[in-house]
């Protein structure tokens, strides 16, 4: 039965890549560019923790469609389809800057003012609070192609002394590309730009495909650095994610200046990558950290299986052998939802949402969302809410729909608001706040 399962993957891969019928991260809407996914957590909280003293949810799900997949059960009752929720706070939303080409990421500086990525044409921008936007030069060439080009942007730990900041692209390489993280220190002179560039990590192997880079970055409380990385959605890629030999769909931890822990899960084992973290990862666009400072990620499924997960250092979460989803074709991926010595999702989505962006609310202008995770979603053009309780998803609300916009970035910000940018041709930078 596998080995029909498998001629069943290979054949509808071999035919259809690049030519597969797109898929919910992949296809363009009316008036946006090319859809991938996500970016980078802000802010940490206790995911797992959330409304301790308050009732749990009950009823009926989020009006989301039939799955894809109905024959696959949930291992558990609560890893999927959780209970509709409202939130009783009314928001306001605010268009701070608008006019970007499908951005990417915000990360704010110290003095408040915001670095935004523009994944289409690999440029850069300091916006202030009023919206005025200049763009950063000196940064390396993108590889723009689909889902690449300028992808995440973090400000170091140390930017006070460093002035450095860190960010994530698609890298044209001799024999195709691959995501790399770079740094450089930030000189905002009235002409702002990037100097002492410096590569940090490179994703190996270098492959021809311009999907499923992954690219968020998260700063760790230690000081080192995660990097979520895909697995290029191709068969030769995809048939990488539990090797540990490649880089391809893993979740890599690297120190600041681009060396390796000590402590490493892989580090002694002959032939793996010693940056690797995490295995079996399909495309990760969506990371944060909680309070305690756990990563926690949304990662972009097939056709059904976008999961939440808490991955832990040496664990193997599945990719490509169990899962949740199938091929866009409609064809079989896995045999099976669960296998010994691989780690189910906390929640996933069946259908999906096209997750993009994470944040953890830990601030005060709402304190109903103590704790919750917000997701960007793309093909779902809502911000997707979950509350939490036990490291378990109890409620899920779907935020913004009636603006009908992809959200690809959800970021706190040091005021308590969340800002959000929307993957258009025209994208905007917004602020979220009670009104």
């Amino acid at each position: 039965m596998r080995s029909v399962f498998l001629a069943l993957i290979t054949a509808t891969l071999l035919v259809g890549c690049p030519g597969n019928p797109p898929s919910d991260d992949e296809n363009p809407q009316p008036d946006s560019g090319t859809p991938d996914a996500g970016n980078t957590a802000d802010g940490g909280s206790d995911a797992g923790d959330s409304d301790d003293e308050e009732p749990l949810p009950s009823g009926p799900p989020v009006e989301q469609g039939p799955p894809n997949v109905p024959e696959f059960e949930p291992a558990f009752p609560e890893q999927t389809r959780a209970p509709a929720i409202e939130s009783e706070t009314e928001l306001d939303v605010t268009v701070i800057a608008s006019g970007f080409r499908n951005p990417w990421a915000v990360a704010f500086l110290p003095d408040g003012r915001m670095l935004v990525t523009e994944k289409a044409t690999g440029t850069l921008y300091v916006v202030t609070a009023a919206g005025e936007k200049t763009a950063v030069t000196g940064l390396p060439a993108v590889d723009a192609r689909g889902q690449g080009g300028l992808l995440d942007v973090e400000v170091a730990p140390d930017h006070a002394e460093s002035g450095r900041v860190y960010w994530s692209y698609a890298e044209p390489r001799v024999g195709g590309n691959g995501l790399t993280v770079a740094r450089g220190r930030l000189v905002d002179d009235g002409t702002p730009h990037v100097e002492n560039v410096q590569v940090v990590f490179r994703m190996m192997p270098t492959m021809e495909s311009t999907s499923h880079f992954g690219g968020r970055l998260v700063f760790a409380p230690d000081g080192t650095l995660f990097v979520t990385l895909g697995e290029r959605s191709i068969l030769a890629g995809r048939v990488q994610a539990q090797d540990l030999a490649s880089h391809l769909g893993k979740i890599v931890r690297i120190n600041a200046d681009g060396s390796v822990p000590a402590d490493n899960p892989y580090v002694e084992a002959e032939g793996a990558k010693p940056e690797i973290w995490s295995i079996g990862h399909r495309n990760i666009q969506s990371a944060a950290l909680d309070r305690q400072g756990r990563l926690w990620t949304v990662e972009m499924g097939p056709q059904g299986g976008d999961e939440l997960n808490l991955p832990e250092a040496g664990k193997d979460y599945g990719w490509p052998t169990i899962g949740y989803g199938e091929e866009y074709s409609g064809a079989p991926i896995h045999e099976q939802t669960q296998a010994p010595g691989m780690e189910q999702p906390v929640y996933y989505w069946d259908p999906v949402i096209a997750p993009s962006g994470m944040a953890i609310y830990t601030g005060t202008l709402f304190p109903e969302w103590k704790d919750n995770v917000f997701v960007g979603g793309l093909v779902s053009r809502a911000l997707v809410r979950l509350r939490m309780h036990d490291n378990l998803v109890v409620g899920e609300e779907h935020l913004l729909k009636e603006r009908n916009q992809r959200i690809r970035e959800v970021v706190q910000g040091p005021d308590g608001a969340l800002y959000l940018l929307t993957d258009e041709t025209n994208g905007q930078l917004l602020k979220v706040t009670p009104r």
